[in-house]
């Protein structure tokens, strides 16, 4: 069953506002910070926990990625791009921290590597769902190129790699798109 735009597009948003709700209350309203530091509290990073700054949680963070992604692109670039931040981010996050040792910009070399190949990977898997054509997947490994540099380079960047990574790959992903189609390649937006 495949769900209509507009309304994954509420649910998303919808979902946005609370969790950014629950930050403006965690940081404002003791006692929604002391209920919340017993929910998730383990699973928070040091900086989401302070109530000296407000910060927005990665929940928040991620939400609104998905909203902005989903909204802004095409669908076979957006559930590219979405999945590439789960997939890609997690593996570098954990790869990177078990092995890395030679940095790379703000991460390890072996995470950002790790990151590079399993983009690789989410683009091809999806070259085959949409049936995306060759180019997908040549715009695809370009793409995940540039977002692994954008990632590892996030922090000295001041962005949420959450935000960072699919809008890198996105916005990759159609200049490629474009650059095909003036290279007589067959557009992959369909």
């Amino acid at each position: 069953m495949q769900m209509e735009h507009w309304t994954g597009i509420g649910i998303l948003v919808g979902m946005t506002l609370t969790s950014l709700l629950i930050d403006i209350l965690m940081h404002y309203h003791p006692t929604t910070r002391r209920i919340m530091h017993r929910l998730v509290g383990k699973m928070l990073r040091p900086h989401e926990v302070t109530a000296e700054v407000f910060r927005l949680t990665g929940a928040s963070w991620v939400l609104i990625a998905a909203t902005l992604t989903f909204l802004l692109f095409p669908k076979v670039i957006s559930t590219t791009a979405f999945t590439v931040l789960i997939v890609s981010d997690t593996a570098a996050a954990l790869i990177g921290r078990r092995f890395g040792k030679r940095r790379f910009f703000d991460k390890t070399l072996v995470g950002t590597t790790f990151f590079v190949l399993t983009a690789i990977g989410v683009t091809a898997v999806y070259q085959t769902i949409f049936d995306a054509g060759q180019w997908f997947l040549v715009s695809g490994v370009v793409a995940s190129l540039v977002c692994g540099v954008v990632e590892a380079a996030s922090i000295r960047l001041k962005l949420d790699d959450n935000i960072s990574i699919p809008c890198s790959f996105a916005l990759t992903m159609l200049a490629m798109n474009w650059l095909g189609q003036h290279i007589n390649m067959s557009s992959f937006l369909h």
